[in-house]
Parts: structure tokens; sequence; C-alpha cells
């Protein structure tokens, strides 16, 4: 419980900037891989400078949940912030990308407390009256942070050193880390406190198993090689065996009850398809600018971050909305802009150009943020003290398995569609789609080429399209069913 001596203004600052900190790893690091590359060299570990990040995240992010029940925000955020600001000095230090990759997952193991506590802090600290309009200003960090981080980025491998990519964290992390330990108080049992280590192990490792899975499998591995069947094999066996020890423990990692609740279970599915338009989006729409419609990567970006200004203006109405109308009404209006978007997205065609994809995205951006703000209110206001923290990390995990699952999903539609193309074209190589990409390549192509190239990615981008599309009609759909009493408060 909240002390009364917390002040809560100086402790929301040190809240958002610790937030900010978190969420524009995210983004930021994009610009510069490059350099990084260029410094390091190991491109083969390329994508996993962003998945050990993802991985840890994820496998730890329901993990400090419960244990921020039991031993209170304070203590796990505090030792989230301090293993986020290790993890980014030592990735400015790397010298290879194998430890660059090793850091990245210490940051990441930060970065799966620092998320939730925030939130989970907010929900604590406020009333549902301003908790609903909080929780919009923690969203508009994210938009910030979205828009921000790849000129940020860009700014600091132009005119300093890549390695401040990392270290620029460190004093922000250290305001937010002193403005909390400072300034926020908390009441919590002093009742001797049980670890369910073995259910633990269990959700690491198959947590773990998975993401690899999304990770390697359709790129470096086949769906049916033995490393995809023999990790799937572990996450169906982990998985069984940690929803048999929630069963039997008294005092589970994650306590099965709250898939009894219905809200909890319709918030947690409808943010796992969000999940995964919003990173199916971010990872394939800037290629389709580039590749098909033959724009920049100025313009490219520009369609992208319609996305996060529509985002943080819908969080921040919703926060309003939940109180005038509920939730229920609320996070419908944000299903109904999903499958806006995701349609508008599926009509898409090169010849109606980058302004077109980038309004598509502002109503895409207004349905995420219409959603997360109202799912997270109303989770958080439908729970008790003791379990608002697993049950924020769990939505909030929910989302990183979402994005994970759409990356593989819909980058595996995508080059099986390219294919199947090239193949009713009678070509047996695959052409390199990165001369396409690349405005000075592009330029080196006969136009026959380049037809044939941009009509390809356009067929398989078309089924991606499609497939974002069915999984805003699949939200729009679940929304349906949220609760009508999430009003309630227990």
């Amino acid at each position: 419980m909240i002390h009364k001596q917390t002040k809560r203004p100086v402790v929301l600052i040190a809240l958002i900037l610790s937030m900010f900190m978190a969420a524009i790893e995210g983004t930021i690091i994009a610009t510069a891989m490059p350099n990084i590359v260029s410094d390091l060299g190991g491109f083969t570990l390329y994508s996993w400078v962003f998945s050990s990040f993802l991985l840890m995240q994820a496998v730890t992010t329901v993990i400090y949940g419960k244990l921020a029940d039991l031993f209170g925000r304070k203590p796990i955020f505090v030792i989230g912030v301090i293993i986020f600001l290790i993890g980014s000095l030592l990735c400015g230090l790397a010298e290879t990308m194998t430890a660059l990759v090793v850091f990245r997952l210490i940051q990441g193991l930060g970065a799966g407390a620092i998320h939730p506590m925030v939130t989970t802090i907010v929900g604590d600290m406020y009333s549902l009256e301003e908790r609903a309009k909080v929780q919009g200003y923690l969203a508009s960090v994210w938009g910030i942070s979205s828009v921000a981080g790849p000129l940020l980025g860009g700014m600091i491998v132009q005119y300093v050193d890549w390695a401040w990519i990392f270290w620029i964290n460190i004093p922000i992390g250290i305001i937010g880390l002193a403005g909390v330990v400072l300034f926020f108080h908390e009441k919590v049992d002093k009742e001797r406190k049980t670890i369910d280590y073995l259910g633990t192990s269990f959700f690491f490792i198959a947590i773990s198993s998975l993401i690899i899975v999304f990770v390697q499998a359709g790129t470096n591995w086949a769906w049916t090689s033995i490393e995809t069947l023999g990790l799937l094999g572990i996450f169906l066996i982990c998985i069984s065996l940690f929803i048999w020890q929630e069963k039997r423990c008294p005092a589970p990692m994650m306590p099965l009850s709250l898939w009894k609740n219905k809200l909890m279970v319709i918030a947690n599915i409808a943010t796992l398809f969000s999940g995964m338009i919003i990173l199916g989006l971010s990872s394939f729409l800037p290629t389709y600018v580039q590749g098909v419609m033959g724009e920049s990567a100025i313009v490219a970006g520009f369609t992208l971050s319609t996305l996060s200004i529509g985002w943080p203006i819908s969080s921040t109405i919703a926060g309003h909305l939940v109180l005038r109308i509920g939730f229920r009404k609320t996070a419908f209006l944000g299903g109904v802009a999903l499958f806006a978007g995701t349609f508008l997205f599926f009509l898409l065609d090169a010849e109606k150009g980058a302004i077109y994809a980038g309004f598509s995205s502002f109503i895409v951006g207004i349905g995420m943020g219409l959603t997360s703000t109202t799912f997270i209110v109303a989770i958080q206001n439908s729970v008790s003290w003791k379990a608002r923290g697993s049950a924020t990390s769990l939505n909030m995990f929910m989302r990183i398995i979402g994005s994970a699952i759409g990356t593989a999903l819909l980058g595996g539609i995508l080059n099986l569609r390219l294919q199947q193309y090239y193949q009713q074209q009678t070509i047996d190589d695959m052409p390199n789609t990165d001369a396409v990409l690349n405005e000075g390549m592009r330029d080196t192509l006969s136009s026959d080429t380049l037809a044939l190239m941009q009509d390809g990615l356009a067929y398989a981008f078309h089924t991606v399209f499609f497939g974002l599309f069915l999984i805003g009609t699949l939200t729009f759909v679940i929304l349906w069913f949220f609760p009508k009493d999430a009003m309630a408060n227990k």
C-alpha cells in the first residue's frame, strides 16, 4: 500500500524518465546498427542484438510482477533499473558482436522489471479517475520514444560515438532511480514470503524456447527442422509442467485464477492480437514504402511515425472516455479503429501513395491508444493490490509474445508468397530484395528487373496486409465480449 509521505508528482516524473529510458532503447539502436556492425563485425548476429533484448524482457516480465506482489514494487523497480544500467554500460564497452548480444540480454533482464513496475506503481498511487488520465501520459512516452529514438540515434552516431546510444541511459536512469528511492514509500506485509522456484523455472524454459523458435524458424531454421521441432517439444512439456505446478503450489508464480476473470482473458487475448499488428506494421510497412512505392527511407519513416502520433493522442483521450462511457465502450471504439486501420492497409497499393499509408498508420495508432490504456486501467481496477503486479505484467507479457508471433508469422508469409511469385514467373533464383530497398542500387537495375521485383513484393505484401486485416478483425470481434460491468471496482 502507498504511504502518505509519497510525493506523487516527483515519483511520476521519475517513473516517466525510467520508462522513456527503457522504451527508447527499442528504437534508438536501429539507426546505429550499420555503424555497430562496421565496428564489431558479426553481421550474422544482427537480428540477435534486437531479439536477445526481447527474449529476456519477455521471460522475466511476469516473474517480476509476482515478485512485486510479494516484496513490494520499490525493491523490484530498483533492482530492474540497476541491472538495466549495468547492461547499458557494458553494451557501450562491447568489443565483439557476441559480447553485445550477451550485454543486451542483461539490458533485457532489467527492462523486464521497469515496464511493469512503472505501470503498477502508477496503478497503486492514483485512484481510478486519476489513473485513467495518468496511464494516458505513460502511453505518450512510448509514442515520443518511437519518434525521437531513430532521430536521436542518428545524431549520436553522426556526432559522437555509437556507445553513447547505451551510455545516455545512465544519467536518465540515475535520476529516475533517485526519484523513486527518495520519494516513493509503500507498506508491505511483513509475513513470510514463499517463491515458486519450480514454476518460475518451467515458465522461463518454456517461453525462452518459444521465443527462440519465433526468432530463428523460417529464417535460419526450417519450420520442420530438428531444432525447431525440438524447442517446440520443450515448450509444450515445460508449459504443461508449469500449469501442473501452478495448480498445486500454495503461492503460484502466475495465479491461474487470473485466467478465470473474463475481463482479464478478453483484454489479454486482444492485447496479444494488437501486439501482432503493431510489430507487423513496424517491421514491414517501411519495406513496402521503399521497395514497392520506391520512396526514400525518410518517407518510409513518416508513414510509420504517424502511428506514434495517433497512439499517445488517443491514449490521453481514452483516459477521459473510460470515466464518461466506461471501459467496454472505450475498448470497443479502439477495436473499431484497429479494424478500420487494418482494412485500409488491406486496400493499400503503390498508387495510393505514402500519405494514404501514413493515414492508415494513424488510424491503427488511435486503435492502439484506445485499447492499451483501457485494458491496463480496467485490469488494475479489477484485481486487489496483492495481484496487481502479476495482472499488469501478464498483460505486458501478452503484447511481447504477440509481437514475436506477429513478426515470425507475417515474415514467414512474406517469404513464402515471394517465393511463389517467382516460381509462377519461372524464375529459379530469387533476386536480391536488398537492391530494391537501397536507393543507390535501385538505380543500377534495369526497368524490367525493377518492375518484376516490385511486382513480386507487392504480391507478397498484399497477403501480409490481408493477414493484418484478419488479426484486426479478430481483435474487433473479441472486444464484443468485453464485460459490461468492468467499471465495478474490486
